[in-house]
């Protein structure tokens, strides 16, 4: 009995004069960059995947939990199986893998298939030496816990966490697969939705944020792009890596500790979605989330967000002076309920004050007729304008020349390489030239502009080149096509791909506008702490500061080789800081 002391200690756990006792683990400090499981303050019903155990012969590391039935919360390298039966560790080699859904800084999401349950799902795959570079590894673990929480507590229109494990470099994350991607892509899509469209999906998304006052989690970055639909075109809402857990002694203000009060002033969330008390005293509530719901219910009617300017400043000052405007025969109700979201002070929005869910939006005259209690088994209003919309899904992805894991050869097999030939090379180098015209060409970009030079440049810019007002008058150094995708919001559930217009200039300045529109999105923040990596020939990494603090983009390279973006940039940093900006490290 000593032994067996010594080996597991009991938790005991109350609630409702009930007692149960759950064997514990002790602490390892290897799970998750040191993070305890985190057991459940309640018997709440655990979520359990049956199925044989994997393949014996695997070599990836995984975790272990006790004996029983596992709590998503204590699932670190298991999915929980029969009851009473030992919990099979999970690894990279129980799912075969599919496309890629997305991918970001240090992130990389999947379509894979259990190859016991034969159930897809999005996986997530971190790497753990950029989260520790960037310091997100607390925002890793805040997510974690979320989706724990959400999971346990069978949190509607949400996404759910089914696993977690790792291996020595990586994370990985087993969640719901949504099969109709984005919400944004359907508004994009469609330019706008109907109604009734939008009106469903406010109703979902209202349940949704219900279910998360009453486990106390503000999401704090919610946008068409973490709205997610299913297989049924219901709403998943996703991306919990901004998400914070308060305690409500008073009003349901961000009350957490103090080391999470001296956090506080950290900036999150999207420009176009962000209320305005986040950026006066970065005090989020659960009322920030209804603001984020007006902008997103007026984005579905309208097919763009009520605030947007040149750049993110001057979006900011519009959502703090409340400057926008509805379109010409814009649904009444759906005015009137956007207006009453869309309210400076967040203890007067429509909802802020109710007790118990949000009985006073689900009131409110747009709402007339929805089933709310019924919304999950009702099929949604078509979202599709026109049938050739409809996205095609081939649900018979997996095939006989497929094996489990992420190998070399599975790696070859999703990029559409030939199995039977070596992997496609990268494209050729260049010739090389004698060392000192290598380094003149490197000195072209910038150190040989004389005065005259730019001036000459300026006004042939002005007569020929459309983006000069776009770049307010500055020179372009280099532009070209570039994928921008930002790590931010640590790991999304699908992640959006935006193509800008990048802008290389003096002063320095690199701009980024949509290519359609011509319209300036914004600017990545220049100072003497830039750095830029080389990540493939055609991808690289962009460190720099701005109005939100410290970030990285993952920028990918359309045209040519990343390395040109690479060498003007450092040059342009060398010349204006007198030092470099390329970093090699990994």
């Amino acid at each position: 009995m000593t032994s067996v002391l010594k080996c597991f200690k009991t938790l005991i756990t109350r609630k409702k004069n009930r007692v149960s006792t759950l064997p514990v683990m002790p602490p390892d400090t290897k799970k998750c960059n040191g993070a305890v499981p985190r057991v459940p303050p309640t018997s709440a019903p655990t979520e359990t995947i049956a199925g044989p155990p994997p393949p014996p012969a695997t070599t990836t590391p995984a975790t272990t939990v006790a004996p029983g039935p596992v709590p998503l919360s204590m699932c670190n390298g298991t999915h929980s199986a029969q009851p009473h039966s030992t919990p099979a560790k999970r690894s990279i080699h129980d799912y075969y893998f599919g496309k890629t859904l997305g991918e970001g800084s240090f992130s990389t999401v999947w379509l894979v298939r259990d190859i016991h349950t034969k159930k897809d799902y999005a996986l997530k795959q971190c790497d753990k030496a950029h989260i520790v570079r960037e310091r997100k590894t607390e925002s890793i673990k805040r997510e974690k816990q979320v989706l724990n929480i959400l999971s346990e507590t069978g949190a509607p229109f949400c996404v759910k966490l089914y696993c977690t494990f790792q291996d020595p470099e990586k994370l990985f994350f087993v969640i719901t697969y949504a099969k109709n991607g984005e919400l944004l892509t359907h508004i994009n899509r469609n330019k706008r939705l109907s109604v009734d469209c939008a009106r469903f999906y406010a109703a979902e998304l209202v349940v949704a944020l219900e279910h998360l006052r009453r486990v106390n989690v503000i999401h704090r970055d919610l946008k068409p792009e973490n709205i997610l639909l299913d297989e049924n075109m219901h709403v998943l809402v996703t991306d919990f890596g901004c998400a914070k857990i308060v305690h409500r002694p008073q009003s349901g203000t961000d009350s957490d500790d103090e080391s999470a009060r001296s956090r506080r002033n950290s900036f999150v969330g999207t420009a176009q979605y962000i209320s305005p008390e986040l950026l006066t005293d970065k005090n989020a509530s659960f009322s920030s989330d209804l603001w984020a719901l007006g902008c997103i219910i007026y984005q579905m009617l309208t097919g763009q967000p009520p605030f947007q300017s040149r750049s993110e400043y001057l979006i900011f000052q519009k959502i703090q002076k409340l400057e926008y405007e509805f379109p010409d025969n814009f649904d009444p109700t759906a005015e009137d309920l956007i207006r009453k979201l869309l309210v400076l002070n967040p203890t007067e929005r429509l909802g802020a004050s109710d007790e118990e869910g949000y009985q006073s939006i689900r009131s409110h005259p747009f709402f007339t007729n929805t089933p709310w209690n019924s919304l999950a088994s009702t099929p949604p209003p078509t979202v599709f304008s026109d049938p050739t919309h409809r996205p095609a899904h081939n649900d018979n992805w997996v095939t006989s020349d497929m094996k489990p894991g992420l190998d070399n050869s599975q790696l070859s097999r999703i990029l559409g390489l030939d199995q039977g030939q070596a992997p496609v090379a990268p494209p050729a180098p260049r010739p090389q030239a004698p060392p000192q015209q290598v380094a003149r060409r490197k000195k072209s970009y910038v150190q040989d502009l004389t005065e005259a030079e730019i001036q000459r440049r300026l006004a042939l810019q002005k007569a020929e080149n459309k983006w000069h007002d776009v770049v307010e008058g500055n020179l372009i150094i280099k532009q070209g096509f570039i994928d921008k995708r930002k790590s931010t919001n640590v790991v999304k559930g699908v992640l959006s791909r935006k193509t800008r217009m990048l802008f290389l200039t003096l002063g320095p300045h690199l701009y980024y506008a949509d290519p359609e529109t011509g319209e300036l999105k914004g600017e990545f923040g220049w100072t003497s702490e830039l750095k830029v990596r080389a990540r493939t020939f055609k991808t690289f990494y962009l460190y720099c500061n701005g109005l939100k603090g410290e970030r990285t983009y993952s920028l990918q390279e359309n045209e040519s080789h990343a390395l040109e973006w690479i060498d003007a940039i450092d040059e342009m940093h060398r010349a204006v800081f007198g030092k470099k900006a390329i970093i090699t490290s990994t």
